[in-house]
């Protein structure tokens, strides 16, 4: 009785861990900001993973929807990869639009936006979206064209979440042995600087001790 309620208690912790893994297996932000006039950016960043798609809907927000947006509304938007000055996505000048994004390795993208409009006394508000993992397959879109079940679509999805939740964890599971690399690198090196210090300061001290003795000498102190 006891051991099945040790199985059962083991099998409720491993049912938390998948369902904590899915919940962050996926990012999806989507926000609406107000952009500064000039040359200062708005920028947001995340780290995705190796193999992760990302995908980003962006627009300016027409605050008169009974009129069109005017065309001199503009911003300018870059996506950027840390440590790499080539840029995924560039546009300039634009009211709206979207890319998707193969991450071939895993890094952090940055994207940033900048208001590109003449008129200083407009402030322009943009409404963002950024999608990776497996919220950016559009699951309907793919039944609709295959015309495959209700349940296919969710066997595909828990499939392609099963996936993720392994590439997260080798990720985070190679992250942990880089850090404990560092960690053992930091903690050498430490040891090092420390038996050196203390070298020193005996090698100081004995020298201290021997200029004394000598001067002690001399006087014929001792």
């Amino acid at each position: 009785m006891n051991m099945f309620g040790v199985r059962t208690q083991q099998s409720y912790l491993l049912f938390l861990v998948v369902v904590a893994l899915g919940l962050f297996l996926y990012s999806v932000e989507s926000v609406r900001f107000d952009l500064p006039h000039g040359k200062a950016a708005r920028c947001f960043s995340e780290e995705v993973r190796q193999h992760s798609m990302i995908f980003c809907n962006y627009s300016i927000v027409n605050p008169n929807k009974d009129l069109p947006l005017p065309a001199d509304h503009t911003i300018a938007v870059e996506v950027t990869r840390n440590g790499n000055k080539e840029s995924p996505h560039l546009a300039k000048r634009v009211q709206s639009g979207q890319f998707s994004i193969m991450a071939y390795r895993s890094d952090l993208y940055v994207i940033c936006f900048v208001d590109t409009t003449e008129n200083s006394q407009v402030t322009l508000s943009v409404d963002f979206e950024w999608k990776t993992g497996v919220k950016t397959v559009n699951y309907p879109t793919v039944a609709k064209k295959s015309y495959i079940d209700k349940l296919a679509i969710e066997v595909q999805i828990l499939y392609e979440t099963a996936l993720s939740i392994k590439e997260e964890t080798s990720y985070l599971i190679q992250r942990d042995v880089e850090m404990l690399e560092i960690n053992w690198i930091t903690d050498t090196r430490m040891c090092h600087l420390i038996f050196v210090s203390f070298l020193i300061c005996f090698s100081v001290a004995g020298l201290q001790l021997w200029h004394l003795k000598n001067f002690f000498e001399k006087k014929k102190i001792i």
